[in-house]
């Protein structure tokens, strides 16, 4: 059983007033939090930290512990999580994930996207909508790197933002400017106090996964030749982030101009040709981002743009239709529209 002087006196200055930050910079103040616990050291130290900074502050505190079922032992780190939870008094909710492959993502972004799903279910289930996760500031220099070989464009190499929302949940990241080796100090220090060790998942060294590839083969070689490269990649992440707000704001604008139906479904084919090439694109992607779309690749916009650019003058031309995940994307009586696989193409319910 931790000690009164355990919350009185742990934690690191640091963490904890990062963590303090996030939250105060919400415009809803909210009185009920969860975090993300995996069992590795940076979620759980996350939890600690935020089990500290919600007792202080008066704050309901949930741990949400997803099971992905693709590791031996998974069973083991679910109860294990559960005795950290058990040891810093808040509720700890699992949820078994079904990880689905079979779209070309590879098992990292399916084990993510089920990830993201059983937090969905896990917030409806504890009544709240704010979860904290542990990506620290060596995953976000990771993240710009792993973008650049990937071809991202500028808003890709924003890479993770300090908030974010996705399914209605908003979802915070306080540490992504503090090291990892501060998260370690605390792990050491909270192990030697309680006896409660992190879990070590062997992927995360592994590397057959991309992520891990990069970790393993060239941090190390970037740590020996540029030693100052995660502040360098840190510091383009944050300006990357600005410049991409700007064009946010310009596409955001330009998609008014393009006389869009009242369900944002279709558009007018003539006003966004008025557009520069760049800005045509630019709105291309806020126009999918809106709908909830996946980010085409580089080589599937180009086609869409040449394929519109086709048309002639009305966009009558039905045989244009390109399909884009679960949906096709055509041009009938002047205007680009979206519409399911499964549905007829249409141009969008309600007025332009």
């Amino acid at each position: 059983m931790l000690t009164e002087a355990f919350w009185r006196d742990f934690g690191s200055p640091g963490l904890l007033r990062a963590i303090g930050s996030s939250l105060t910079e919400l415009s809803d103040s909210p009185q009920r939090i969860a975090v993300g616990l995996s069992g590795g050291a940076d979620s759980a130290m996350l939890a600690v930290h935020a089990a500290l900074h919600a007792r202080r502050h008066r704050l309901e505190l949930h741990f949400f512990h997803v099971h992905h079922g693709l590791q031996a032992p998974a069973d083991a780190w679910q109860a294990h999580v559960h005795d950290l939870a058990l040891m810093l008094r808040v509720p700890c909710h699992a949820y078994r994930a079904r990880v689905m492959l079979g779209r070309g993502d590879g098992m990292e972004s399916a084990a993510r996207d089920a990830r993201y799903l059983a937090f969905v279910e896990l917030a409806r289930t504890a009544n709240l909508k704010h979860i904290l996760l542990a990506h620290h500031g060596d995953d976000q220099a990771e993240t710009v790197l792993l973008r650049l070989l990937r071809g991202a464009g500028p808003a890709g190499m924003a890479a993770m933002a300090p908030m974010s929302e996705r399914d209605g949940l908003c979802y915070l990241r306080p540490w992504l400017q503090q090291d990892r080796a501060a998260i370690l100090e605390q792990a050491e220090s909270f192990a030697r106090l309680s006896g409660w060790a992190p879990v070590v998942d062997p992927t995360n060294t592994d590397d057959q996964y991309t992520r891990a590839a990069v970790r393993e083969r060239l941090v190390p070689e970037l740590n020996a030749r540029w030693p100052g490269w995660k502040g360098n990649l840190l510091r383009h992440a944050r300006q990357s982030a600005d410049a991409g707000m700007v064009l946010s704001e310009v596409a955001a604008q330009d998609f008014l101009g393009l006389e869009p139906s009242a369900d944002r479904l279709s558009f007018s084919l003539s006003a966004w040709r008025r557009l520069s090439e760049p800005r045509q694109a630019l709105v291309l992607r806020h126009w999918l981002s809106l709908l909830g779309k996946r980010m085409p690749t580089d080589a599937r916009l180009q086609e869409l743009m040449r394929q519109l650019r086709g048309l002639h003058a009305m966009g009558n031309d039905r045989q244009m239709r390109l399909k884009h995940g679960d949906a096709w994307i055509s041009c009938v009586r002047g205007r680009v529209c979206i519409a399911p696989v499964q549905a007829p193409p249409s141009v969008g319910t309600g007025a332009p």
